[in-house]
């Protein structure tokens, strides 16, 4: 098992949305969604949000080192129907990305099974005897010096579904602490934002759009 270390980043939540039924935040990379296991990693998104609203319901989560677009349920109805759009896949989402190298194409899908790394967990890797499906859309948005912005839009939710598919195309994520090496680790944060997510409103049906600027 890796130990990783945890320094969460101060500051009150940026609140994206908020209504009678659910909650939106910008995520700050460095903060867990939820706490940890082991001693010292006690703070976490839904604890800073449930000091200030006990009602705060968990409805699915970013990887620590991830920023961006998180929704938050602040009653049980609300929580178990935007959940099942999630596990029902009625959500879309899509993430921005600073990768090392460049592609050689423009576009494509990534479709390779995945299953926790239990020696090196948290670390997953693909496993086409017991790995869970997952699959990446990506799109190059532009070069940038010796590295490349893209789009991911993934298609499943599988625990660091987006980075295990760009290490596996042989362009990891920038500042991966997890994945990335030499160069490509060397950077201050991991560049991966959860720019947008849309789904529907759970009482109303209502399509909802949220947005997070990118901060890198």
């Amino acid at each position: 098992m890796i130990e990783m270390p945890y320094n969460p980043p101060p500051g009150d939540p940026v609140v994206l949305y908020q209504d009678d039924d659910l909650l939106v935040i910008d995520k700050a990379s460095g903060l867990l969604s939820v706490p940890g296991k082991g001693e010292g990693k006690q703070d976490s998104l839904i604890t800073r949000l449930q000091a200030m609203l006990p009602q705060v319901r968990l409805v699915h989560r970013l990887d620590c080192d991830t920023s961006g677009v998180i929704i938050f349920g602040l009653t049980p109805q609300a929580q178990a129907h935007l959940g099942q759009q999630f596990e029902h896949r009625k959500t879309q989402k899509r993430y921005v990305a600073l990768i090392s190298g460049h592609p050689a194409e423009a576009q494509g899908r990534i479709d390779l099974p995945l299953c926790v790394d239990w020696p090196n967990r948290p670390k997953q890797h693909v496993n086409h005897e017991i790995g869970k499906p997952a699959q990446t859309d990506w799109k190059v948005l532009r070069t940038e010096g010796e590295n490349t912005r893209v789009v991911l839009k993934p298609l499943t939710g599988r625990s660091h579904q987006l980075r295990v598919h760009m290490l596996e195309m042989g362009h990891p994520i920038l500042g991966d602490p997890l994945y990335a090496t030499g160069a490509a680790l060397n950077h201050p944060r991991l560049m991966l934002h959860a720019e947008e997510l849309r789904l529907r409103h759970p009482m109303t049906g209502a399509a909802l759009t949220f947005r997070a600027p990118v901060p890198f």
